[in-house]
């Protein structure tokens, strides 16, 4: 029998909240510790696994906990190395876990240690981050026992702004800052990301502060993107080789907290997502209102962008210090994928509509009535995004000129012929 400790960090302190135990990744079960259950500020570690005293199925258990792990070429990498199937979760969960996105960290029982550091980053260690692609994102993954959700090549960074310097973190230290490469088939996607973000925030939309770190001449492979953790906030007295420490904020993603596995995160066939995410925020969030507003708004905005990859995983609820507050995470992975003419699907139904080229205004108030929102709220908010994309986009850009890094206005140029602000006006 193989036995995982959950821990959660509450307030800056790290408390066990449970077990998945099993003979195997199949059979594996989590179930709250009773010591939890009977602590004064107990609190689910997710929406999707209530508090009670019985064990949850594994199934339930695989869907929140592999939610946590990388997918793709991370995840198969990190197999290979440890030799173990790809499809053993716990065991490659074990070898990341020591910092996951959110709060958490899982351990094997008899594995623990509360080794914490910094390495610091070579000039050259960085730059071959940006150039060797996924392989050398992955074996930062494994040094630094980091588990990061999601398919792209990144990895969990400390950044001291103040000597604009790199650490990498050991042992249970925490990131604050998340780097990811530029995509080996997807041209300019480090650009593209931050033009989004950028555009995004000047339309109102709350997104973390992100900026690209060039290390030569603005190529490819030569450049990175750089978002700061929300799930980190620096407000701790605790230092660790001379660098503040952050404190670790609990988050799950929309597909977790619904119980939907990571491998359905795309809505290929109507099941009502996007009624879901809102029933989930008017149920859970401390001021459902203005979090539905804010959910609403950024649906108009991805199909208003053209990002066919904002999927179920791509949102996000966040946590207070003491969990007693849940409110929509910012967004993130915000990208024009549109510009790539790789499909014509967006991630999740819009109404009736999934094909990008059918969203219109009708498709946007037959969702708001599933979602629960009125019709004229509905509009009013699509309406105010649709008419300050372009001016936000032409903001953005000027912002990105600035830094000197080449086809930012080929960028912008591309994303207005291919986004859905005709669509929708």
């Amino acid at each position: 029998m193989n036995n995982y400790l959950v821990y959660m960090e509450i307030m800056g302190s790290y408390h066990i909240v449970g077990s998945i135990s099993g003979n195997s990744f199949r059979d594996a079960a989590f179930q709250y510790s009773v010591e939890y259950m009977n602590s004064e500020n107990s609190k689910p570690i997710s929406v999707s696994l209530p508090l009670t005293e019985q064990a949850f199925s594994p199934e339930k258990t695989r869907i929140f906990f592999e939610g946590l792990l990388p997918e793709g070429f991370s995840r198969s990498a990190v197999a290979n190395w440890i030799k173990t199937d790809a499809e053993d979760y716990l065991t490659i969960l074990a070898v990341l876990g020591r910092e996951c996105i959110g709060a958490l960290k899982i351990v094997k029982e008899g594995e623990d240690s509360d080794h914490a550091g910094y390495k610091l980053l070579t000039v050259d260690r960085v730059k071959e981050l940006a150039s060797e692609g996924a392989a050398k994102s992955t074996q930062m993954l494994m040094e630094s026992h980091l588990s990061l959700a999601g398919a792209s090549g990144k990895v969990g960074l400390y950044y001291d702004v103040d000597n604009d310097e790199w650490y990498l973190p050991e042992g249970v230290a925490p990131s604050n800052y998340i780097v990811k490469q530029s995509h080996v088939r997807l041209s300019g996607i480090v650009l593209n990301e931050q033009l989004c973000m950028l555009t995004a925030r000047e339309l109102g939309i709350d997104v973390p502060n992100s900026f690209i770190l060039n290390t030569g001449k603005g190529t490819d492979s030569e450049i990175l993107f750089a978002t700061e953790r929300y799930d980190r906030i620096t407000n701790s007295k605790k230092r660790i080789d001379g660098l503040q420490v952050p404190f670790r904020l609990h988050q799950e993603d929309f597909a977790q907290a619904l119980g939907i596995p990571s491998s359905q995160k795309y809505e290929t066939e109507k099941k009502g997502y996007l009624s879901k995410m809102f029933r989930l925020i008017r149920e859970y969030a401390a001021d459902p209102l203005t979090e539905q507003i804010k959910l609403w708004k950024r649906i108009c905005f991805n199909v208003l962008i053209g990002n066919g990859d904002a999927h179920i995983k791509n949102y996000s609820l966040l946590y207070n210090e003491n969990l007693r507050k849940i409110e929509l995470a910012p967004a993130y992975d915000i990208v024009c994928t549109r510009c790539y003419h790789l499909r014509d699907e967006m991630s999740m139904y819009i109404g009736d509509e999934i094909d990008f080229n059918n969203i219109g205004r009708s498709a946007f108030i037959t969702a708001a009535v599933e979602v629960g929102l009125t019709e004229r709220m509905a509009l009013k908010i699509l309406d105010e995004v649709a008419d300050g994309f372009e001016a936000a986009l032409e903001r953005a850009s000027d912002l990105l000129e600035e830094t000197a890094l080449p086809g930012v206005e080929i960028l912008k140029n591309n994303i207005m012929k291919s986004c859905g602000y005709y669509h929708i006006r």
